[in-house]
C-alpha cells in the first residue's frame, strides 16, 4: 500500500525545500501549487488572488491538490512526498475566518494520508516575496490552524525539529524508518 505523506506548515517555513532534497533523493514529490497558481493570477492583474478573491484561491487549490493526490494513486511509487495535503485548503479559509463549502471538509476526509509532517515556524529562515505576503506573526498564525485542522481530522501529527536541511530530512525518514 502507498503511503502519502504531508509535509506542511506555516509560510516559510522551509516545506519547499525539504520537498526539493525529497527529490533530489529520487523520492517521488507533489509540490506546492499556490504559487503557481498566484503567478498566474499575478500575470492577469490580480496582485494577491488569496486575499482578493480566497474562495476562486481556494477552488483552484482544492482542484490542483485533488489532481495530485490521484496522480500519486496512479503512480507505482511505494512512498510519495506531498508538499501540503488537501486540508491545508480549509485550515487556511479558517486562518482567513471566510466561510466555504461544506464539501471542503469531505473531500479531505475521504482522501486520506498516511502521515503528516508539520514544519514549525522558524523566525531565523522566514522571508517573504513576491508570492508570500504574510509576515512572521501570521505564519505563526496559519500553522496553529492548520494544526488545528488535521488533529480535527484525527491525523497523528509529527512536527520536524529545525536545523539543517538534511537534518529535516533525515528526522522525516528516520521516523518512518526508510
Amino acid at each position: 500500500m502507498q503511503q502519502k505523506i504531508i509535509i506542511t506548515g506555516g509560510p516559510g517555513t522551509g516545506k519547499s525545500t525539504v520537498i526539493h532534497e525529497l527529490i533530489q533523493m529520487n523520492y517521488t514529490c507533489m509540490p506546492e501549487i499556490s504559487r503557481e497558481i498566484t503567478l498566474k493570477a499575478q500575470k492577469k492583474g490580480i496582485v494577491q488572488m488569496f486575499l482578493k478573491k480566497p474562495l476562486l484561491f481556494s477552488q483552484m487549490l482544492l482542484e490542483g491538490r485533488l489532481k495530485q493526490y490521484k496522480e500519486a494513486e496512479e503512480n507505482d511509487s511505494q512512498i510519495v512526498f506531498f508538499d501540503r495535503g488537501i486540508p491545508d485548503v480549509h485550515g487556511y479559509m479558517n486562518y482567513l475566518g471566510v466561510d466555504y463549502p461544506n464539501h471542503y471538509k469531505e473531500i479531505s476526509k475521504q482522501h486520506e494520508y498516511t502521515q503528516v509532517f508539520m514544519m514549525p515556524p522558524w523566525q531565523k529562515i522566514y522571508i517573504s516575496d513576491n508570492e508570500r505576503y504574510e509576515s512572521f506573526e501570521q505564519s505563526l498564525a496559519i500553522y496553529n490552524h492548520l494544526e488545528k485542522t488535521y488533529k480535527d481530522l484525527n491525523y497523528n501529527i509529527i512536527e520536524v525539529p529545525t536545523g539543517t536541511v538534511r537534518k529535516r530530512v533525515n528526522f522525516i525518514l528516520n521516523t518512518l524508518k526508510l
